[in-house]
């Protein structure tokens, strides 16, 4: 890169991180509630605005956006200066590694493990086996687009109880633990060896092996122990806003995900959404519920295993650039296609259908996608659907479920009724069975262990309300049958 293109590449830094947000979010609990705000100092004083839900986690991705921005420009300076000495100290300051897919070695790597940020990147190895979505020109690896792949793997910055758990742990950013547990994790096989190092993909995954639930019982709560933390968990490597932690239970990796206040709605939520996915014969992941000190938490097996790994959506759709006057459902459509994926719009068709009687508000493209086969790369299909917690007017009140502009949508459309119209059939909807969801909801609801968070009151506007939608989906399919 010459002179002219460097000052261009600061000048193009400078204008984007000038655009992001400055600060961090914060967690306070006042009586049973907890409230989310931004901080940031702005000409010497502190500032503070209040978050509604829905903007929490956009804005942490831009928070997060701007400080790799920051590491970049940073570094794009430091080549500027163009100074022997002073590039010998940068590059000194970071840590060899390989990329691995499984046992096979993938790409070369420079990271930061103050910031857990790569740096550098060398040589590619085995193109076959870069992550999906990953740029690769001129035998070149694509340092921005690795990055952004391996700051995906962190925990987010609003996670409830992050922040606190940051500051037991005393360690500053997520992404630092990334480094601590190899990047290891149990959504698919890739990892990061050290230089020279003899560690072996069958000794340390966490698919085979045992891990420590440190990272766990602290991301729940726990005080720090007096003996050193062993960082070795799938726990640092798991994305959502909500607590979460991974188990092992009867030889199965299982994950234990909780809810949000004031309801606690998500994990009933989760064993809502597995009985209709099974009325309807839609390939699920089956969630549980469990107890622990009055609150329910959501659990259930990882459906991956030491032989598959799991694609999200977001990283499918970097696989080819979007046209400007395409939208994302057809272009999710074309790249999957174009990958080889079979199934997938009878899958979409699906999932819509059921994101639609369950009020889904956030099936975003982090929490659908594909499994591929690990070692051949084949496309075994879509993945079975998870994670459909956050629906049925978990975090709204009776009045606002009744709200029809109180609810949002997603992946591809703002509204359900939309989203909705890019089903290409309903002929596989049993509305007979879909009969028996309001009695579902009803029972699971009604839990006396939920009586703290949920009353007859809201019990039935939440049975009603999906009552509603499917007589509305029967009349949209009948019409569509025609």
């Amino acid at each position: 890169m010459d002179r002219q293109e460097q000052l261009d590449r600061i000048a193009s830094l400078t204008a984007e991180i000038s655009e992001l947000p400055k600060g961090y979010i914060s967690r306070k609990v006042i009586g049973s509630r907890v409230y989310f705000y931004h901080q940031w100092s702005e000409n010497g004083s502190k500032k503070a605005r209040y978050l509604r839900d829905e903007e929490i986690a956009p804005l942490s991705e831009q928070i997060e956006r701007r400080k790799a921005l920051q590491g970049e420009l940073k570094a794009a300076k430091a080549d500027l200066a163009g100074l022997p000495a002073g590039r010998k100290k940068a590059e000194d300051s970071l840590s060899p590694y390989l990329l691995m897919h499984k046992e096979i070695p993938v790409a070369e790597l420079w990271l930061d493990e103050t910031t857990g940020l790569i740096q550098k990147t060398g040589t590619v190895l085995a193109e076959a086996h870069l992550p999906v979505g990953t740029v690769f020109r001129n035998s070149v690896l694509d340092r921005k687009s690795i990055n952004e792949w391996w700051m995906e793997r962190s925990i987010p910055a609003s996670r409830s109880g992050v922040r606190e758990a940051l500051e037991t742990l005393e360690i500053a950013d997520t992404k630092t633990l990334l480094v601590r547990c190899c990047g290891l994790s149990l959504s698919d096989q890739y990892w990061i060896r050290p230089e020279g190092s003899s560690l072996a993909w069958e000794d340390i995954n966490f698919f085979t092996n045992d891990f420590s639930e440190d990272i766990g019982d602290i991301l729940f709560g726990a005080a720090k122990r007096s003996n050193a933390i062993n960082f070795s968990s799938p726990d640092n490597t798991s994305d959502g806003n909500l607590k979460k932690r991974w188990r092992i239970i009867d030889g199965r990796r299982c994950l234990v995900k909780g809810g949000s206040n004031p309801y606690r709605q998500q994990p009933l939520n989760e064993v809502i959404a597995t009985r209709v996915m099974q009325l309807l014969g839609i390939p699920c992941v089956p969630y549980t519920v469990i107890w622990n000190k009055g609150a329910p938490y959501s659990l259930c097996a990882d459906f991956v295993d030491e032989n598959t790994e799991l694609v999200p959506a977001w990283r499918i759709i970097q696989t080819r650039k979007q046209p400007n006057n395409q939208s994302l459902y057809r272009h999710f459509v074309n790249c999957a296609e174009k990958l080889g994926i079979p199934g997938v719009v009878p899958f979409l068709d699906r999932m819509i259908v059921l994101d639609y009687i369950i009020l889904n508000e956030d099936r975003h493209l982090n929490n659908f996608g594909a499994v591929r086969d690990a070692r051949t790369l084949e496309w075994l299909g879509m993945a079975p659907v998870f994670d459909s917690g956050n629906s049925l007017g978990c975090d709204k009140t009776v009045f606002m479920m009744k709200d029809r502009d109180e609810i949002i949508c997603k992946p591809f459309r703002k509204t359900h009724e939309e989203q909705l119209k890019l089903v290409t059939s309903f002929d596989w909807i049993d509305f007979s069975a879909l009969s028996e969801v309001p009695e579902i909801i009803s029972t699971v609801l009604s839990d006396e262990r939920a009586a703290d968070y949920l009353d007859e009151r809201r019990i039935a506007a939440i049975r009603d309300l999906a009552a509603r939608r499917i007589e509305v989906l029967e009349t949209i399919a009948r019409a569509a049958g025609r």
